[in-house]
């Protein structure tokens, strides 16, 4: 199944470059195209998303999961990649196909969304993705394996500090992807941080490049 050319996934390799200095080579393009289907389809039988226009899936589903790593978009590492709360695959699926060589885990503690995903990793050829069917704040892995955690769109910005900063391992960075950030949030965040062995080491406000909406990315490092 294809979408028509009313649905068309925008390349946008302009805005790629001008706004993250990186853009998609022809199969991270064609896999993006592939994702925006697999989740129109998907729609269908779940509630994954109310986004389904392609400019807009582009900006607030695509973007705005790399705005999250831009910082990692352009190193040629390898790094394992946690996705807490990942709903429909947002970040985690991003990710994995723009930093290929990641291992991405996927973390939902709903069952059929995790079924879904399975489908989809398939579907779209996905060797380093695996998923997990699990609560946060039960998933404690011993050690911490994880270099980055990506939490967006989960409670609060000190509960998301709470659940990503035990997962990481030293050294390792959560990222909060958020909306308005306020000094309150700063301070909570700061506070919760510090019980866990983590510190705020910056939060960068990013701009929509098409709605011109605001977000900011909260960058936490785990130190001990």
């Amino acid at each position: 199944m294809h979408t028509s050319p009313q649905t068309a996934l925008p390349s946008l390799e302009a805005l790629w470059q001008e706004t993250l200095q990186w853009q998609p080579n022809s199969r991270q393009q064609a896999l993006f195209e592939q994702l925006y289907e697999g989740i129109l389809r998907g729609n269908q039988q779940l509630n994954l998303t109310r986004i389904t226009d392609p400019e807009a899936f582009w900006e607030k589903h695509l973007w705005d999961s790399l705005a999250g790593i831009a910082p990692w978009l352009t190193q040629d590492d390898s790094k394992t990649v946690i996705d807490i709360g990942t709903g429909a695959g947002f970040p985690g699926l991003p990710v994995a196909i723009a930093r290929p060589r990641d291992r991405v885990t996927l973390l939902d503690s709903t069952h059929k969304k995790i079924a879904f995903l399975d489908t989809l990793i398939a579907e779209l050829g996905l060797t380093n993705v695996t998923t997990l069917t699990a609560r946060a704040e039960a998933l404690k892995p011993q050690p911490a394996q994880f270099d980055l955690a990506l939490i967006r769109a989960v409670g609060k910005a000190q509960t998301c500090a709470a659940y990503t900063l035990p997962l990481l391992k030293p050294g390792g960075i959560a990222v909060l992807y958020r909306g308005r950030w306020s000094d309150d949030e700063a301070a909570a965040v700061t506070q919760t941080a510090l019980q866990y062995g983590g510190v705020t080491e910056s939060v960068v406000q990013l701009t929509l490049p098409q709605s011109q909406g605001i977000r900011h990315c909260v960058y936490l490092r785990r130190q001990d």
